[in-house]
């Protein structure tokens, strides 16, 4: 397996065997299997392992010293040096094609202009999102007292704004009081908070096969050992789900209840008491990722409201409905642990951003928000029935056709890879999702996730047939 990956990056890179032994060794430094003052392999352990000759060890290991990143110290070996490279997420764990990277994915769409097209982005159009409501909150914002303006929040976040989403969840079957709800910047600072407060390096967390990329990159940030299990069009595959969390016993199991990312798909009850039946056997904490809730028609089952926020953390964002400008979330659990999480929140923002939260409670508390929202969803599933017949006039056929939420889960005709699909569209001005972005194990290959909204214009189904053409070729 070594030696492969060494061909591989030979190949690709262009690098001498030196050079590969150093970027080797760098890549272990900055994704921390190699940590402060830790011994490096032997020269000869090393140039074993990689088949290569001690000499090219020993030259490679000799330029990591001149550069500072390792010590000498004769008679014992090499040591990873005090100043250790800063830690680099995209070295972590395996390395995977650009073109299947959720940081590629994110980037790609995050500095896109105005005239390229996002199929595969996660957000809704600017003008798909009540822009009037945010207009009219801005300007009471700009009525309010020099508080709301220029002070920090109290720790837990705007009281007012607490009240409203204890409400909201009360209407999905989530009993939580106003004090168990901690305001945080985003749904991502709020699981990025979580992982702070209940993870260990090395503890492991369960994930579904396919889920939100970001769940990857963020675990992997925390130094995390991430395991999947594989989801259905009902929730987790239960008889896996039992086996990995009896063989792993992890820590956290972070998912999507209502609408799932990327697939759409809504967890069943029978499912969900079978997940927490084995949550508590098995001493499990569940993250329950709900940033789509207000896409739903008829509210699906939370565990959240089975559980009684007893083993499973609830979180929540307004950055998909209201403005992806006006960064807020919140997370709710049972009291003690929101005590812990408010302290960490301090440790790493203070106070919060009083404004922002100002800014969304009074778009919440416009009439127009509901509103928009009903005409909001009748829209996407308009455009979900539209975008599917289109794709399936390519070959492109839907894992299943979700009962609300922006997403088409899709495969591709046979033996077309997802990722080679993504560079070719990219060339022409097209960010799309490949399916192993999503995949822990890699199993997505021929899968892309769309997001029906930004899949509207003519020219993306052209280049999508231009490309699978050649592709297929």
């Amino acid at each position: 397996m070594v030696r492969k990956a060494v061909r591989m990056n030979e190949e690709m890179a262009g690098r001498t065997r030196v050079e590969t032994v150093m970027a080797t060794i760098r890549q272990r430094i900055a994704g921390r299997s190699l940590t402060l003052g830790a011994r490096l392999p032997s020269v000869r352990g090393l140039a074993a392992s990689m088949k290569l000759s001690t000499s090219t060890v020993v030259d490679a290991y000799e330029r990591l010293v001149a550069e500072g990143a390792i010590l000498s110290r004769p008679g014992s070996g090499f040591y990873v040096a005090n100043q250790a490279a800063p830690f680099a997420l995209a070295e972590v764990g395996p390395k995977l094609d650009r073109a299947v990277d959720p940081f590629w994915i994110s980037r790609q769409s995050l500095e896109a202009d105005e005239t390229d097209l996002k199929p595969g982005c996660g957000w809704l159009p600017p003008s798909w999102l009540p822009g009037d409501s945010m207009r009219r909150a801005l300007r009471t914002l700009a009525r309010a007292d020099g508080a709301a303006l220029a002070d920090y929040s109290s720790p837990l976040g705007l009281p007012p704004l607490r009240q409203l989403i204890s409400r909201r969840m009360g209407e999905r079957g989530i009993e939580a009081s106003p004090d168990q709800i901690m305001l945080a910047d985003s749904g991502t600072q709020a699981i990025d908070l979580i992982c702070r407060f209940l993870l260990e390096p090395g503890d492991t967390v369960l994930v579904d096969d396919p889920c939100y990329f970001n769940f990857h990159a963020l675990l992997r940030a925390h130094r995390a050992k991430i395991v999947g299990v594989p989801y259905t069009p009902s929730g987790p595959d239960l008889e896996r789900f039992a086996e990995v969390v009896a063989e792993h016993r992890p820590r956290l199991y972070i998912t999507n209840s209502a609408i799932h990312n990327p697939t759409g798909a809504t967890l069943s009850p029978v499912t969900a008491h079978r997940v927490l039946k084995l949550a508590d056997q098995f001493d499990l904490t569940i993250v329950e990722d709900d940033i789509f809730a207000d896409f739903e028609y008829t509210p699906a089952p939370r565990l959240a409201a089975f559980d009684g926020l007893e083993r499973v953390i609830h979180i929540g964002s307004f950055s998909k409905t209201l403005s992806a400008s006006a960064r807020c979330g919140f997370v709710a659990a049972k009291p003690e642990w929101i005590d812990g999480l408010t302290d960490l929140k301090i440790a790493t923002s203070f106070g919060g951003g009083r404004m922002t939260a100002e800014l969304v409670l009074n778009a919440l508390s416009d009439g127009g928000y509901r509103k928009h929202m009903e005409t909001l969803r009748h829209r996407l599933a308009r455009t979900m029935g539209e975008v599917s017949v289109r794709l399936k006039g390519l070959g492109i056929t839907p894992w299943l056709e979700p009962q609300a939420g922006m997403f088409l889960w899709c495969r591709l005709p046979d033996g077309i890879d997802a990722a080679d699909v993504a560079r070719a569209a990219l060339k022409k001005r097209i960010v799309l999702a490949p399916g192993n972005a999503f995949s822990l194990s890699q199993s997505a290959t021929n899968f892309m996730r769309f997001n029906v909204s930004q899949t509207l214009d003519a020219r993306a189904f052209e280049v999508l047939g231009d490309v699978l053409g050649k592709t297929a070729r």
